[in-house]
């Protein structure tokens, strides 16, 4: 369904209020329409073709990792020295 004139007139005094009353929401709302543009334009576009990964994927991945990993060896750390104390405990009686 079409818009009239006059609500056509309500809408474009209603996005230059906007304009001039929020010029950084205007720019943020220029900035997302921009992204999803661009985004419409990947998916169209590679179809086909395997998608990569984003860089924020790949840190949290390797943030996950890695704090796994110091987890783990904190915890073989304190094994260890828990056996260790138990064993000096027993040589000392």
């Amino acid at each position: 369904m079409a818009w009239s004139q006059d609500e056509e007139r309500m809408l474009a005094q209603i996005e230059q209020h906007l304009v001039d009353d929020d010029p950084r929401l205007v720019a943020r709302l220029e900035s997302f329409n921009e992204r999803a543009r661009r985004s419409e334009e990947k998916v169209d576009g590679a179809s086909g073709r395997r998608r990569r990964p984003r860089r924020s994927t790949v840190i949290i991945l390797i943030s996950w990792l890695l704090i796994a990993t110091l987890v783990a060896t904190l915890l073989i750390m304190v094994l260890r020295h828990e056996a260790a104390t138990a064993l000096a405990l027993a040589a000392s009686l």
